[in-house]
Order: structure tokens, then sequence, then C-alpha cells
């Protein structure tokens, strides 16, 4: 799979700057030593790529959908590193891209847009079809994983549910329990008692075996691991955890003890992410201060003085991290009145003046709040903070309001973006925000937030009907 990829990435570059690296000046030593550069510098941004966006849909648990999304942040890498590559070596600047003192040649950046371009294509399409050819195999019988199942319990039923689909690739021979199942009647076929699994395993060939059989049972369950290992079979545990959550999981290992969490946070259990998402946050937060805030805020300012007389800024207390209140920070586009901490913003809101309602059509009333980012108080992406009256009330209503809390609350966020925007009129639209956050949390990213960052900017240029 790697080689065919990077035969595709080399035959694709090599066809679209074939007439670039070749110079009729350039004699043959040049040429190899041009293409074997070239190549190098591919395959290291290939690399890289799939260190970031590993091939991992071979993968029986692999959702088909993420190959386009994989085959983009890979593409995107692949696109830094071989630009940084050719910005390194280039002697008469970054837009002709040449690095003519070495070969006598030149790669132009108009054309680098279209071959990465191309590439994203072609690299989804071959994914695609080599996990078509994959399905096909599995369909036909091959790639098939040997399957046994130990005891019973509503999860293992689903579980064997699930491995019915052929093109995941399991072949399920039987199960052992103590007793005939009666939902496995007919379906699956019974291999015994507990106790003939060791022999079953020395004497057939089975890849995986899933044990659902209860932990007070540990004198059988570890005799069953041994077997497993010794037969090279692949022992996997089936708890019963989802008699009551119904939800992905993940373990952790505290010294030796294995824990398992109902929510994966990207954040708060990483600190690595945490530096990244608070360094990103400092330098892009005091870059726009320093470069475009303080005219912005000089215009705003002058306005709000003709058009809306009283303060400039904003302050209303919120709830961020941890749920403790912070005092956010927003131009001013209301006037000055005692509904503010109570009553949501509507579209035909009396409060607003016409000014004001540029500033929130535009979202220009949210810049202030890179001051509450450099503070620590926000992040530029996360769930927005909601009123302190907001929190309070909805956090009665709504059972997972509060996890969105784990994070620093941001200037923008996921549900802002897709659409979440806005007063919310009925409980449902505040259910489908939080949903949105809690997957934020879950999900996040560098690339996630950048993309959201872009999608904030287009929306405000192209201006969106809840910004009200």
């Amino acid at each position: 799979m790697y080689f065919s990829e990077l035969a595709i990435i080399n035959m694709l570059f090599y066809t679209l700057f074939g007439d670039e690296l070749s110079p009729g000046s350039a004699n043959v030593f040049h040429i190899s030593a041009l293409y074997g550069w070239m190549s190098m510098a591919l395959m290291l941004a290939y690399i890289v790529g799939i260190w970031i966006r590993p091939i991992s849909f071979f993968n029986r648990s692999y959702q088909h959908g993420s190959i386009t999304a994989n085959v983009f942040v890979a593409v995107l890498a692949m696109a830094v590193v071989f630009v940084a590559f050719l910005v390194i070596f280039d002697r008469r600047g970054f837009f002709s891209m040449g690095v003519h003192h070495l070969f006598g040649f030149s790669i132009h950046f108009s054309l680098l847009i279209p071959y990465f371009f191309l590439l994203l294509i072609t690299l989804i399409l071959w994914r695609y079809t080599v996990r078509w050819m994959v399905w096909w195999l599995r369909r036909m019988g091959r790639n098939q994983q040997h399957v046994v199942m130990v005891g019973f319990s509503d999860n293992l039923l689903e579980l064997w549910l699930e491995m019915q689909n052929p093109v995941l690739g399991y072949h399920i021979i039987g199960y052992f329990n103590n007793c005939e199942v009666s939902a496995f009647k007919g379906k699956m076929k019974y291999l015994g008692s507990v106790e003939q699994v060791h022999k079953f395993l020395e004497n057939n060939v089975v890849q995986q075996l899933y044990c659902a059989l209860p932990s007070s049972m540990a004198k059988e369950i570890v005799p069953i691991i041994d077997t497993c290992e010794r037969s090279c079979c692949h022992f996997f545990s089936v708890p019963n955890v989802r008699n009551y959550l119904k939800r992905t999981m993940q373990m952790e290992i505290l010294g030796s003890v294995p824990v398992l969490t109902i929510r994966e946070d990207q954040l708060s259990g990483s600190l690595t992410n945490r530096v990244i998402k608070r360094t990103f946050d400092i330098v892009v937060s005091l870059t726009f201060i320093l470069t475009c805030f303080w005219w912005i805020y000089i215009i705003v300012a002058i306005l709000t003085k003709i058009f809306q007389p009283g303060p400039v800024f904003f302050r209303q207390k919120r709830n961020g991290l941890g749920g403790r209140e912070f005092v956010c920070l927003k131009f001013r586009s209301m006037k000055v009145n005692k509904a503010s901490d109570d009553r949501q913003a509507s579209p035909d809101d009396e409060r607003k003046t016409k000014f004001g309602a540029f500033l929130r059509k535009t979202s220009i009333d949210e810049l202030p709040q890179f001051i509450n980012v450099l503070k620590g108080d926000m992040s530029i992406v996360g769930p927005r903070p909601h009123m302190v009256k907001q929190t309070a009330a909805y956090a009665e209503l709504i059972d997972k309001y509060m996890v969105r809390h784990w994070i620093r609350p941001g200037i923008t966020g996921w549900a802002q973006v897709t659409g979440s925007r806005g007063e919310t009129r009925q409980l449902w639209q505040m259910e489908e925000r939080i949903k949105k956050d809690i997957w934020y949390i879950e999900n996040w990213s560098l690339m996630l937030d950048l993309q959201i960052i872009l999608m904030t900017i287009w929306n405000a240029f192209r201006g969106d009907k809840n910004a009200y």
C-alpha cells in the first residue's frame, strides 16, 4: 500500500513537472541527481503525512468515511513539508521556488497548488478502490479472522451481530458456555463447555477469542488466556459495563489497574495537547491585539460614542473552565439596560442600536475576547461561554450540560460554525448545541481548531442569519 502510494505521488509529480525538471542544458548525471533529490523530498513529506494520519483502514473497526479526512490532512502535511524543503534550497525567492544553484532548474509555486489538489483526489480515489477490493475479498471468504466466543452476555450478543457483516471479515466458528444459549440456537454452533476451550484451541486454528465470562470466574479465565498465548490466539475481554453504558469507552492503565473512561477528553487528559492549544492561543491573540485590535478599538470607540452613548465595552459574568465565573468582554452593541444578564438577544431586539446590529452581524463585537484569551479565561476555539443564569438553569435541565466546562470556552466553536448559533428558544436547540460542544471536546485537534477558525472567518464575510 505504501509503495503504491509513493509510486502515485512520484508519477503525478513528474507528469506535471517533467519539462521543468529536464532543462536542455542538464546532463544525464544532473537529471538523475535531481530526480533523486525530488524523490527523497516527496518520500520525506509522505512519511510525515502518514505519521500524522496513518493508513489504518485495513483495521476492521475503521470508519469508511474517515478516508477522505485522513487523506486531506496527510496531503496538507505533505504540502507543508515539501514546500519547506524547496524554500530551504531556494536562492531566488519563495514564489519562484528555484534551486538553480544546485541543478539548474526551478519549480514554480503556481504549479504546486494543482499538483497537491490532483494528488488529494487521486489518493482518495485510490484508497476507496483498495478499500472496496478488501471488502470484495472478505465477501469471497478471503482475509478472514477465525473467531470463537466464550460465555454469554448481552454485549457478546451485540458483538456477534456486528460481526455478521461480511465486509468485516470475521468467520465465527462457534461458542463455548457451560450450557447452550437459546439466543444462539440455530445461528451459531455450540462447541462445548468452558473447560473444553483449551483442547479446541490446541487442535484448531483460531486467531481471536472473545470472552464474556464474569470476573468472578477468574480461575477459569486466566488459564484460557495462557492457552490463547500458547496457541497464537488473541484474547479479548468483553466486559459487562455496556449493560448500563451504551457508548464508546477508552481504557487507561493506572499503575497496573485497567480503568475504563466513558469520555475521551483530548485536552484534559494530555498535557502536550494543552500546551499546544494554549501556546497557539497566546501567539494568535497577542499577534492580533498588537497588529489589528488597537485600530479596530479606536474606530469602534469613536462610533460608539457618536451613535450609542455609554461605555465601549460590555462586561458580563459568564462561566468558564470548571464552571468558574469570569468577566467576558464584548464591544457594546445594545443600549445600557437592566435585562442584559437575564435576556438573550433576539432578531428584533429593541435594545440593539443600528451600529450595534452591524457589530453583531459581522461578529466584530466578539473581538475584545482576544483579551480574555490572552488572560487565560478563554480560548480562541471552544464552547461558547453562557451567562451565569443560563448555566444554572440548563445544568438542571440537560444532564451533560456541565461537560462543556471541562475546557476553556471559546470566541468561536464547532457549534457556532455548524448552525447552532443565536437564540435558543426551545430546549432541544440547546441540547443540540451541547452535543456539538461535547463532540468538539472529544475530537479536539489543532487542525480542527484551524478549520473552525477558517469557517468562522468565512461566515463573517458572507453573513450568518443567526448572527443578531
